[in-house]
């Protein structure tokens, strides 16, 4: 659909299940990175798109198995499991694939601040498995008292970009906006 935030318009993606049970049976909210693949590996995703999307699940699995010492395969993904962060991963994995990019580039990247609550309980900002994926990565903090970067987000970016700059020494083409969930007191906007 179409929506603004801080008068910006864009598409806003929503996914609504209509039914909780899953295709693979298993909890949206308890995948292991096995069942990820094998998610991936059953799929009529094309080969490139389904190996994207394996190395980012590959990035989250083992920041999430370093902070919670243990290995990527006993991971259970929770949030990152659930069925909107599978869409968000093929789906950038889709886009990046159809764009054959010859490089991808991304500016600092904002963090956020404050706490968060999650499966874990209440966590700061930035969290955990953002902190281990991004490291060597620019980054700033404080823009709003919000998570800004998930884990999914900074898997997506430590698995795709190739540089980061905040130079912006290109020419624009062409412009599109995706409108995020929440209204912030900054435009919520990619």
């Amino acid at each position: 659909t179409k929506a603004q935030r801080k008068g910006i318009t864009g598409t806003k993606f929503e996914v609504k299940l209509l039914n909780k049970e899953t295709p693979d049976g298993v909890a949206h909210h308890g995948r292991t990175f096995r069942d990820i693949r094998n998610l991936l590996d059953r799929s009529g995703l094309a080969h490139g798109i389904k190996k994207r999307s394996l190395k980012i699940f590959q990035i989250l699995a083992e920041a999430e198995a370093k902070i919670h010492g243990t290995s990527a395969e006993k991971i259970h993904f929770h949030e990152v499991g659930a069925v909107d962060s599978v869409l968000d991963i093929v789906g950038v994995s889709i886009c990046l694939e159809y764009l054959q990019a010859d490089r991808v580039l991304a500016s600092s990247v904002e963090l956020g601040n404050g706490f968060v609550r999650c499966e874990h309980g209440i966590l700061p900002v930035p969290v955990p498995a953002v902190t281990e994926i991004l490291q060597g990565v620019p980054v700033k903090t404080g823009c709003v008292e919000f998570e800004t970067t998930t884990p999914t987000g900074a898997a997506i970016l430590a698995a795709n970009v190739d540089h980061y700059t905040n130079q912006l020494d290109f020419r624009i083409q062409k412009v599109g906006y995706g409108v995020g969930q929440r209204d912030l007191d900054i435009p919520n906007v990619l």
